[in-house]
């Protein structure tokens, strides 16, 4: 098994399923609600965890009910918590609106004490993060911290995986830092200037972050599958009728992750990938969702 230090942030994801999203002023009847574990980080890591990588989390949370579910989601898959309680701010919270005709979804982050995190705090771990196959990071803490990982990765040569979600600009070398990146294709028109609907964007996009210093970009694009520059784009794998994409983008960076800290190609990483996020839109939630190891190579034969 590899060795995954994942930077990033728990919230507790509060799921809304109706008809369609309210306008302002206006109540609208949902037709189901459900609280369960989430934030990109935390998803990254069942993913990877459940898939048989040791899985190291590096976080805040508060000490309230929403941190022991934290605690409690990462003990049930397998992944080694460095996290600080504070007791002077509240684990994180999302708002998941999800459309009930399409599984589509809005999300609404409030961090809470993750937003605490600084580069002096990932300083703390760089021991643990020097010790991995690979790091990964997002962008629901500060800046300042997810740069100083990448930093810290990079000098001991650790494969570094930059997830750039929500999008935002990015302080300059950020991208010079990473071995990975993998946008969706928002995220990659805020990068780069370029919309992406079909894989020829998706390599001119590519092309463009290898301007800016990234080693090999990945463009996740949702039902089409992913677009692996010098590959081109590996096909969405069909598991089943989707229920909901909401941690679609989670699963496939938990998977590339787990399948780099193995050694595996960057196709190989990709199709893993792409099994697994095609396996997590059949399931409701999102680390809820990640499936198992034995389940991704049962569809993948």
């Amino acid at each position: 098994m590899g060795t995954v230090a994942i930077l990033g942030v728990f919230v507790a994801d509060t799921a809304y399923r109706a008809a369609r999203m309210p306008k302002m002023g206006e109540t609208v009847m949902g037709t189901s609600f459900a609280l369960g574990p989430g934030g990109k980080g935390s998803n990254q890591a069942v993913a990877c965890a459940r898939l048989g990588a040791q899985t190291h989390m590096i976080s805040k949370l508060g000490q309230d009910d929403f941190g022991r579910l934290a605690l409690d989601t990462w003990a049930e898959a397998g992944v080694t918590p460095h996290v600080e309680q504070c007791a002077d701010s509240y684990t994180g919270a999302a708002f998941i609106f999800v459309d009930d005709a399409t599984g589509d979804n809005a999300i609404i982050v409030s961090p809470g004490a993750a937003a605490l995190i600084s580069a002096a705090d990932v300083d703390a771990h760089a021991t643990l993060i020097q010790s991995a196959d690979v790091f990964v990071t997002q962008l629901e803490q500060p800046m300042a911290a997810a740069m100083r990982g990448l930093e810290i990765a990079r000098t001991a040569g650790v494969t570094t995986i930059l997830n750039p979600a929500p999008a935002a600009e990015l302080p300059e070398g950020m991208l010079a830092l990473c071995d990975y990146v993998t946008p969706n294709e928002t995220e990659v028109e805020a990068l780069t200037g370029i919309a992406v609907h079909t894989p020829a964007d998706a390599e001119r996009a590519c092309d463009a972050l290898l301007a800016l210093g990234v080693k090999t970009p990945i463009v996740t694009m949702g039902g089409q599958g992913a677009f692996l520059h010098g590959h081109g784009l590996v096909p969405a794998v069909d598991a089943g009728p989707v229920v909901e994409t909401t941690g679609a983008g989670d699963a496939f960076n938990g998977a590339l992750a787990a399948a780099l800290s193995e050694k595996r190609t960057s196709l190989e990483a990709v199709q893993y990938g792409c099994a697994t996020a095609g396996l997590s839109v059949t399931a409701a939630g999102t680390a809820p969702s990640m499936p198992t190891r034995e389940q991704v190579d049962a569809l993948l034969g």
